[in-house]
């Protein structure tokens, strides 16, 4: 490796000083265009690359905004992969798999991670700044999202997955968002969707061709904001329709597949409902996994209602209906509100909540 160019060396390649080598990288329509010119081909020649470190230095910044995430179990059952042998050949050039159509399941919050991420990722790079991924696996202490703290202007959490106590020292140090979950009396800026309100509307459509009898509500997590809110749109509506909430079976999944199909299963056991209406998509496919298998017919036999709008709630049989969330405007989102916090920093609190999409399939429509 050579020794990297520096801002000197640009600056004595071109005949400028180094204000102006900073002003081209910086702001070049504000040099005149044969001096740009100059200073740019003197950096094309010499293949330099600004130090992130020593502008962080004078501007005491990083140009870096974090966004942290909790941890999952599916990377720890990947087996461990020796790259390369000794020699610094591939250890195996291909290998052959018989594809025997296992049962794979993407985890659900992945699903959702990945969209928001990509919308952190394009916005950060419009906004000028780098993004830093943290990922908090078996880390009980929280020393992955401490440390990120160190390194960044400012940080995105997902709701509740950094206890209050640390999240409000890091927010002493550094901006911070929270996405995806409603404030909680606290001074954060938060951006989330409109759980609740989406919910309770698609509820209303449910019961619109109902039999009389409520859905069955399939929840998430009890520790899930998001699911927490959807609930509570959904018990909205049922209350508004005149049904006693007490009347309504609710049946606890984890937002995965297979939790689905075991909720199917128990509905076959114990005789069908009107409708069954699934905190998440993943949850609502598998019980269509399990009705299709059996011979339940969707719709005619029984309503079934996702949340989350993911890909393949449009690839089932029967289509899905759901509710899209804005995953990928949800990051960002999040990135804008702190790019403007960052350069704002006195001013209060914003709580930014993005619509929804209730988009209506073959899965919850009766043909009359």
């Amino acid at each position: 490796m050579t020794k990297a160019a520096t801002v000197y060396d640009v600056a004595d390649r071109a005949g400028v000083s180094i204000a102006t080598v900073s002003r081209v990288l910086r702001m070049p329509d504000a040099v005149r265009p044969v001096t740009r010119e100059r200073v740019l081909d003197a950096v094309s020649a010499l293949g330099y690359v600004p130090s992130g470190s020593a502008r962080g230095l004078a501007e005491r910044r990083t140009g870096v905004l974090g966004l942290y995430f909790p941890g999952f179990d599916a990377a720890e059952e990947a087996p461990l992969l020796d790259v390369l042998a000794a020699d610094g050949a591939p250890t195996h050039p291909f290998t052959i798999v018989h594809d025997e159509a296992t049962d794979v399941e993407s985890h659900p919050s992945m699903l959702f991670l990945d969209e928001v991420l990509r919308g952190a990722e394009l916005e950060a790079w419009k906004q000028g700044f780098v993004l830093m991924i943290g990922v908090g696996r078996d880390d009980p202490e929280r020393s992955t999202v401490r440390d990120m703290a160190g390194r960044v202007d400012g940080l995105m959490v997902l709701a509740r997955s950094v206890p209050d106590d640390v999240l409000a020292r890091l927010a002493r140090r550094i901006p911070v968002v929270v996405l995806a979950g409603p404030p909680r009396g606290d001074r954060y800026d938060h951006v989330t969707v409109s759980n609740t309100e989406a919910m309770a509307e698609l509820t209303r459509l449910v019961l619109a061709q109902s039999d009389g009898r409520p859905p069955v509500f399939l929840a998430g997590p009890e520790d899930s904001p998001d699911g927490m809110q959807r609930w509570e749109g959904f018990s909205a509506a049922i209350v508004e329709a005149g049904i006693p909430i007490d009347d309504v079976t609710v049946l606890r999944g984890d937002f995965t597949r297979a939790s689905g199909r075991r909720a199917a299963e128990e509905l076959i056991a114990a005789g069908l409902p009107s409708a069954l209406m699934s905190a998440n998509d993943q949850m609502a496919l598998g019980a269509l996994d399990v009705f299709r298998a059996a011979g339940v017919r969707v719709p005619e036999d029984l309503l079934v209602t996702g949340f989350d709008g993911i890909e393949a709630a449009a690839l089932s049989t029967p289509q899905l209906t759901t509710v899209r969330q804005p995953m990928i405007e949800l990051g960002r989102a999040a990135v804008q509100v702190l790019a403007r916090r960052l350069e704002q920093p006195d001013t209060e609190p914003v709580f930014v909540r993005l619509p929804l999409e209730i988009t209506l399939r073959d899965s919850s429509l009766r043909r009359r």
